[in-house]
């Protein structure tokens, strides 16, 4: 290469140079409370499904808010919230959408960790790099109910996007199952590991093909070896017509090479749960309850809430109107009595803003007007929403207040133990 030429250098495309790239969602995982060591654990599992794309080692203190977590969830790009609490009526978990809402708000029937799922496994499934994507989002029978499509949407938006034309095969590598039970109203959740086997070969063939070196303990030559596949168990030739695929690129592992037939098994990771949807809200651990599954109100009780919750609004506004009116009423007499004081001193006198060239001032404003007029085109929120299809949710009509006594968690929304988003 001469010397005048230079290299060339290509640049990686990343998410953020393609403005209509489809937004990564992130994810914050945390307990509300003391929530204790098994149901702590159960945290630790969900980060761990929920990886590359959350804060795998988050620490949550007695004294955080939720809007200490909010204000951070701007910068870091974080879409939703998944909080585990414990109350005296069980294990609840919370999925939450930043920063509007909505809420979907679950009682934990029964959960298994992702260590007793392997203690239950003869041959468990060890972690490796499947972690370093983002899992598969499988919905099965979930229902065209109001609830059912909003609850699968928020599913949905909290893994990233599939694109089938740009996918690589290497990439499906796990897969999150949610499978809702229409007679018993629970949610199944599982979570489990992608694996490829070669197709029409023995066991002992599969260890050879599939390991560096096989284990020859216990043979003296290593046709023993292959031979002993003529009493291999039923669950060695488990190579059906359904289960059998043709590779369409190289997959991970030794041998998986494009248009090799080979068998899909599923290794469940853990953890799984048994969840039971209990209530919508329209905000983010607040507003009205567009859904609750134990309560139901009457076409008056509603709009006896709605207004109550109004008149609350209001007269929470008109406490932060005075709070602003004490603050600058306060500001103007520090800064009197420091002019006082400066005056005392024998200071001169400060000039007013008044007196400033005024020509000086209106060229200022007219620039002020006119940078805002190019970049008001430009401004857009930080948490778009557009992307995420949550039509259905205006049209469904509130159930109850957040404030009743009723609820089955038995806690305030507002008073949570640990943090709270209550800014009084």
């Amino acid at each position: 290469m001469g010397k005048g030429r230079k290299k060339t250098r290509t640049h990686k495309v990343e998410e953020g140079d393609n403005p209509n790239a489809p937004k990564t969602p992130k994810t914050f995982v945390m307990r509300s409370g003391e929530v204790g060591h098994s149901a702590m654990g159960l945290v630790n599992d969900i980060r761990r499904v929920m990886e590359p794309n959350t804060a795998t080692k988050l620490r949550e203190r007695k004294n955080n808010r939720l809007r200490d977590f909010v204000a951070v969830a701007g910068p870091l790009g974080v879409t939703h919230f998944i909080i585990l609490s414990r109350t005296e009526h069980g294990t609840n978990l919370r999925i939450s959408r930043i920063p509007r809402g909505p809420t979907l708000s679950f009682q934990i029937k029964t959960y298994s960790l992702a260590k007793d799922i392997a203690a239950m496994q003869k041959t468990p499934k060890s972690p490796g790099s499947e972690f370093q994507v983002a899992p598969l989002l499988v919905l099965n029978n979930f229902g065209d109910s109001k609830e059912m499509k909003l609850m699968s949407t928020v599913f949905q938006n909290m893994f990233p996007p599939i694109n089938i034309q740009g996918m690589h095969l290497s990439e499906a590598r796990r897969v999150v199952l949610l499978n809702y039970n229409s007679e018993t109203k629970n949610i199944d959740f599982r979570h489990y590991n992608v694996s490829v086997k070669p197709v029409g070969i023995s066991k002992s063939i599969k260890r050879v093909i599939t390991s560096e070196v096989p284990d020859l303990q216990g043979f003296d030559d290593i046709s023993d070896y292959v031979l002993r596949g003529a009493f291999a168990s039923e669950s060695d030739v488990e190579d059906g017509p359904d289960s059998t695929v043709t590779l369409g690129q190289d997959y991970m592992g030794r041998n998986n090479r494009k248009q090799d037939q080979r068998a899909i098994k599923l290794v469940e990771l853990g953890p799984r749960m048994e969840l039971r949807l209990t209530k919508i809200q329209a905000g983010m651990c607040d507003g009205e309850v567009l859904y609750h599954d134990y309560i139901k109100r009457s076409p008056e009780e509603l709009q006896a809430q709605k207004a109550e919750r109004g008149k609350k609004v209001q007269e929470k506004a008109a406490r932060r109107k005075a709070q602003e009116i004490n603050v600058a009423k306060k500001k103007a007499e520090k800064e009197a009595a420091k002019e006082a004081h400066r005056l005392a001193t024998g200071g001169a006198p400060r000039k007013s803003e008044d007196d400033a060239d005024a020509s000086g001032k209106r060229k200022r404003d007219d620039d002020a007007e006119e940078d805002e007029d190019q970049d008001g085109d430009q401004d857009q929120d930080e948490y778009d929403d557009e992307s995420d299809n949550y039509s259905d949710m205006g049209d469904m009509a509130p159930q109850f207040s957040d404030d009743d006594e009723g609820d089955f968690s038995g806690e305030d929304n507002d008073q949570i133990e640990g943090f709270s988003d209550d800014d009084e």
